[in-house]
């Protein structure tokens, strides 16, 4: 923390440590979750278009089906090579029936593919987009030839055991999608990577909705555990150095976000994006570090809640302001359940943080380190948490209902995300850095403590929780109050 006050919660940025680059792939960290996660009824996932009992449902191949009767050059006919021929059969029957009604001409499939093995010797390489093969761990679409290409040896796998065979579908739905921009002649010679591979992510969540709704042949997706996998496969492949001009694939939070569109607005959206929207939807949010950001982090003790406290004071004045108590969570509680590491007790209209374990969100996660991370390390994984017990409070204010995952914690989520966008103002002190809402959709992907009720429920689908923060983030209270009731 400096002299001023100013808050550093930059995240740590981290390497791919895959050597090549990747597009489209990542994963999830398996952490379990700190909180009791809510088994809801119904279909949770309405609110976004999914498929009734699409919740709960199986998610991966389907069993049973014959696979597609397509090869790939130089592939080995396994479970990896199977996978990714039924995926781009799917790909080729769904857009085949919806291109026209979104660009205009005719429908050309891609039809020639190559995979290999980035664990082969050198001999055994071959040429994929007039490149030599030997370990390149990639998968992607060359626009010279018009052919997708895979490696099967050590990415597919690496993604499918990490976060599940869906999480590989839509890789491949990604990479599809720069066929269609191809073909479709959406971009020019001189537009920005960034929209290319937003507009690729969206035209992902197109697919993937598809998928969830149970229109694929060869796939279902459920939207818990299954779209999870696939959300952490967009955060790990992200742009980890906020500083880095070679930047193309965009922050988790831009990534996420791009996918959400696909789902939500359709092919129609994903169209949309360019570099005005793009620039737009980012508006004051801090996409590079200013000198010191990452050197003069706040930790995360007394000092840095209490500043954080002060300017949440400032953000969203309240005629009871809740009390804070730094030596431990609310453990008596009437009627509501206290939930480390933070708590908020209506009653008694306090906030009780235990700092020890709160600061643990803030150092170096279980996972961060591995190929294809999705974990996120930075303090802002741990006063996201803190500042979503202030939602609570808000809400109290407001005289709303404070239980209730798919309601209160959706809302508490959203009003987080309003409150960080708030924080991320030049003025505001302490003030977001670069980062910071990576940090914060990995948490809420991992655990969604943020986004939990004032019991600590928590909805399964990392989608709703990331859905109902990125509201806020880019819409502000209004769309809380709206969404949430």
């Amino acid at each position: 923390m400096r002299n001023n006050r100013r808050l550093r919660l930059a995240a740590v940025a981290g390497l791919l440590v895959l050597g090549a680059a990747v597009a489209g792939c990542g994963g999830e960290a398996k952490t379990p979750a700190a909180q009791e996660v809510a088994a809801t009824g119904g279909n949770p996932w309405a609110v976004s278009g999914a498929a009734t009992n699409s919740a709960s449902g199986p998610s991966g191949p389907r069993p049973g089906v014959p696979d597609a009767p397509l090869r790939a050059d130089n592939g080995d006919g396994g479970e990896m090579d199977r996978l990714a021929l039924n995926t781009l059969s799917d790909l080729r029957d769904y857009w085949g029936a919806e291109y026209g009604k979104n660009f205009p001409g005719t429908f050309t499939p891609v039809d020639h593919f190559i995979s290999w093995d980035a664990n082969a010797p050198k001999e055994q390489a071959v040429t994929f987009c007039r490149s030599n093969t030997y370990k390149v761990v990639n998968a992607a679409y060359c626009k010279i030839d018009k052919t997708v290409g895979w490696d099967r040896g050590k990415l597919l796998p690496l993604i499918a055991d990490k976060y599940g065979k869906m999480a590989v579908v839509m890789v491949l739905a990604h990479e599809y999608g720069h066929s269609l921009q191809d073909q479709a002649r959406l971009n020019g010679f001189f537009t920005p990577g960034i929209v290319l591979e937003q507009q690729a992510d969206c035209f992902a969540g197109v697919f993937l909705r598809h998928v969830a709704e149970g229109g694929s042949t060869h796939f279902t997706l459920n939207t818990t555990d299954g779209l999870n996998g696939v959300l952490g496969a967009a955060v790990a492949v992200r742009d980890q150095d906020p500083d880095n001009p070679k930047n193309v694939h965009g922050s988790a939070f831009e990534r996420v976000t791009a996918v959400q569109i696909g789902w939500s607005d359709g092919t129609a959206g994903c169209k949309n994006i360019n570099k005005k929207e793009i620039q737009e939807r980012r508006g004051g949010l801090p996409t590079t570090f200013e000198p010191g950001d990452q050197e003069n982090q706040m930790p995360v003790d007394q000092g840095g809640l209490t500043a954080v406290s002060a300017a949440l004071g400032r953000i969203y004045p309240l005629a009871q302001p809740p009390a804070f108590d730094y030596d431990g969570i609310v453990k008596l509680c009437v009627k509501n359940k206290a939930v480390e590491p933070v708590s908020y007790c209506p009653w008694m209209n306090k906030i009780g943080t235990d700092v020890p374990e709160l600061a643990k969100r803030a150092g170096a996660q279980a996972g961060d380190d591995e190929p294809l991370s999705a974990v996120v390390d930075g303090n802002y994984n741990a006063y996201v948490v803190f500042i979503s017990r202030y939602a609570l409070a808000v809400e109290k204010d407001r005289n709303l209902s404070l239980t209730g995952p798919e309601t209160a914690g959706l809302r508490t989520a959203c009003l987080t995300g309003a409150i960080t966008t708030e924080l991320s103002d030049p003025a505001s002190d302490p003030r977001l850095t670069a980062g910071d809402l990576d940090a914060a959709v990995s948490g809420l992907l991992a655990d969604g403590l943020a986004a939990a009720d004032v019991d600590g429920k928590v909805v399964p689908s990392g989608y709703q929780r990331l859905d109902a923060f990125r509201s806020g983030v880019l819409d502000g209270e209004g769309a809380c109050l709206n969404n949430y009731k």
